[in-house]
């Protein structure tokens, strides 16, 4: 019995080596950037990484200030790029990131991307606020209907989200989520190959979701009344003067209009009568999308001339 115990836990370090080595060697899952809580309490990323793309086909970078994609060439005449993994966009080269598609419509701006996954509004705000001493000429805020209602506490409270609790009128920072545990998975590339391939059945599993909890959607204009008070706050506490809120297609007419009417400035984009912009596997826009969202508002702010 003690040589078959010892054969197969031989057979099983075998198996974990050769399986980290062809993990590692055919890049089966893309390197994630490890993340820390600023000073300012926001979670970015810890500068100066960089990194493989699921296959190899390119590498990301986070740079010298903690955001991903390459430093501007200058910070005069800068022009901000805040949003979540839309603008983070570790699926495409550095050339189609957005601050390297505006730069080719506008050669006199600089633009600097400060962007990060479930990163909500209200964190967003948070983070232009401390890129102000910048001076920049515009501060673009891409987002979606969700990053409003991932901003108010009263609507689900998110531990590891930046919210504002609309009652005490206070930010309620993120938390990272078992910073351990991810370090672990990220540098054992055979496990996390593992964990990402089959977690998500296995959780389904045992955890099943309810019928009624998978025929309930969530309908963001529903709460109409939490947006206009979160616009409100945001309004008394943010320099919204040169920000410009970019919605992202499939937002909701009744919000965007809210936003307006709140006295932000906002561009609807509008992907109607164009190829897919986003993977037929996943939700993010493709390099062909993040052209046409570039374009889309190099034109809306050259016809309204948002930028001298």
């Amino acid at each position: 019995m003690s040589g078959f115990l010892k054969r197969l836990v031989a057979f099983v370090i075998v198996g974990l080596l050769l399986g980290e080595i062809v993990s590692r060697v055919l890049v089966l899952n893309s390197d994630v950037p490890r993340r820390e809580i600023n000073q300012y309490g926001i979670q970015s990323y810890i500068p100066n990484q960089k990194g493989d793309f699921k296959g190899g086909a390119h590498q990301w970078q986070i740079n010298q200030t903690g955001w991903p994609g390459p430093m501007p060439d200058s910070f005069d005449n800068v022009v901000t790029i805040l949003g979540d993994s839309f603008i983070e966009n570790f699926m495409s080269p550095d050339s189609h990131h957005q601050n390297s598609l505006m730069k080719k419509e506008f050669p006199n701006y600089n633009f600097y991307e400060a962007a990060r996954s479930g990163v909500s509004f209200i964190e967003a705000m948070e983070i232009s606020k401390q890129l102000d001493s910048l001076q920049p000429k515009m501060q673009i805020i891409h987002l979606h209907d969700s990053d409003l209602r991932e901003s108010i506490v009263q609507i689900q409270a998110l531990s590891d989200i930046t919210q504002v609790d609309l009652e005490s009128q206070k930010i309620v920072f993120g938390e990272m989520k078992r910073p351990g545990l991810k370090l672990v998975l990220y540098n054992w590339k055979f496990a996390y190959y593992l964990f990402n391939r089959f977690s998500p059945s296995f959780i389904r599993m045992i955890h099943p979701k309810p019928k009624e909890a998978e025929n309930k959607k969530v309908s963001d204009p529903d709460f109409l009344p939490q947006y206009e008070a979160l616009f409100r706050y945001t309004k008394s506490n943010y320099k919204i003067a040169d920000k410009l809120l970019v919605f992202r297609p499939e937002s909701d007419s009744k919000i965007v209009d809210l936003a307006t009417r709140m006295g932000f400035r906002t561009i609807w984009l509008d992907s109607k009568g164009d190829p897919s912009w986003t993977f037929d596997y996943d939700h993010h826009w493709t390099s062909f999308g993040h052209e046409r969202v570039a374009l889309q508002l190099s034109n809306e702010i050259k016809k309204r001339k948002l930028l001298n």
